[in-house]
Parts: structure tokens; C-alpha cells; sequence
């Protein structure tokens, strides 16, 4: 725990709450007698002291952004996925209490898993420390590790389409070039079964952004 703490920049008062935000339920379960709680508790309360820092954050740093658009960032800064990764970057895995049968499944290495106890640290510096410490260390560890992704433009071109009356539209694969380590997928977006939009990207996913960025710029939206 002592590394965990120097690693983090955070010491706590209490070792109790940095103890129960490292155990997970299956180590909790086989050490009743050495473990007097485990990290769920912890875990939802983290889930929104950290809705609430990022909303901070995004609203005062991007002050030209929507609703809509502040909402897709805080879901990217907050997500199973980049909270992982934020718990291997402090190296929360190897702090972790992990019952014997989830440490032989490979719990440690378990995105879901590193994500809810990442979660569960930042509750224990905020029951820990305040408002001020939870600050910190969500700013230093989570918030400010990278920049959100600002542009969704599946979902931005939804909402527009989905507006009073609904209009139907898809997706369609429309070409596929060059070797398998190099592919190149373009795709193409209908609107009421007529083109709209056509993209081109290393992936399926990346030429479907493009496709819908290039129908939102045609229906004026972008």
C-alpha cells in the first residue's frame, strides 16, 4: 500500500479505506476474519464523485462545447476502458486483494475489474481526504491523462436524424482495398435510402465516422 500511495502522490489517514477500496468481494468472501469489507460500497460512490469532476472538468475546459457533445466526452473520459487504463498506469493491479480464484482467472488483468477499483480509490481519497484531495488525484490520474475524444459523429449524426419526423438510415460497406495489414474500408451512409455520406478509414468503425462527418457537413450540421 505504501508504494501504491507514493505512486498516487496521496497519503491516507485512514489505511482502512485505501485497504477496503484494494479488496475485492472474492478475497473478501475467503477472508472474512482478515477482511472486513470489501470495495463495492466504495465503488459507487466513486462512480459519482467522478460523474461530477469530469463534468467540472469538460464544462471548463471546452466552453464552446454542447450539451450533447460535453455529455460524449465525459462517457470517453469515464469509461470501463480509460479507467483501466489509468489503474494499470498507477500500477493498481499489483496493490489489489484478490480471492484465489480470481487471481487463477486472471482478475488482475480484467478491464471491468481495474475499472470498479479504480473507482473505489478515488472514494477512499474523497471519504479520506475531501473534495480538494479527490480533486487531485482524479485530475492527475484519470481526468488529465489524455484528451477525451470531442467528436462522435455516429451519434451526433443520430440525433439529428432522429429529430421530429425520424428519417431512416444506414450504413453500408462500399469498398475494401490493399493487404489485411493494411486495409482501407470505405463506407457510405443513406439517408431515406440515398446517399448522404462516404468515408474512407483503417477500420470499419473509423470509415463510418467519416461517412457520418461527411453527411452531417451536406445536411449543414457540422
Amino acid at each position: 500500500m505504501t508504494h501504491l500511495e507514493q505512486t498516487i502522490g496521496y497519503t491516507f489517514s485512514d489505511p482502512a479505506l485505501c485497504r477496503t477500496a484494494l479488496t475485492h468481494s472474492s478475497y473478501h468472501n475467503e477472508n472474512r476474519d482478515r477482511s472486513p469489507g470489501y470495495n463495492e460500497r466504495l465503488e459507487f460512490l466513486g462512480d459519482s464523485v467522478l460523474g461530477f469532476l469530469a463534468a467540472e472538468y469538460l464544462y471548463a475546459a471546452y466552453q464552446d462545447r454542447t450539451e450533447g457533445e460535453l455529455t460524449r466526452m465525459r462517457a470517453a473520459l469515464v469509461c470501463e476502458s480509460s479507467l483501466a487504463e489509468a489503474a494499470r498506469a498507477i500500477g493498481l493491479s499489483d496493490a489489489l486483494r484478490l480471492g484465489k480464484g480470481e487471481e487463477m482467472g486472471g482478475g488482475r488483468r480484467r478491464a471491468a475489474l481495474l475499472a470498479d477499483a479504480m473507482e473505489a480509490l478515488l472514494a477512499a481519497v474523497f471519504l479520506d481526504g475531501g473534495m480538494r484531495a479527490a480533486h487531485d488525484f482524479a485530475h492527475t490520474h484519470i481526468l488529465g491523462r489524455s484528451e477525451p475524444r470531442q467528436k462522435d459523429y455516429k451519434t451526433h449524426l443520430q440525433e439529428v436524424l432522429q429529430r421530429e419526423p425520424a428519417r431512416p438510415y444506414a450504413y453500408r460497406l462500399a469498398d475494401a482495398s490493399g493487404p489485411d495489414h493494411a486495409k482501407v474500408f470505405t463506407v457510405e451512409v443513406d439517408i431515406e435510402d440515398k446517399p448522404a455520406g462516404r468515408g474512407s478509414g483503417g477500420s470499419k468503425k473509423e470509415a463510418e465516422q467519416a461517412a457520418a462527418r461527411a453527411a452531417l457537413e451536406a445536411l449543414g450540421e457540422e
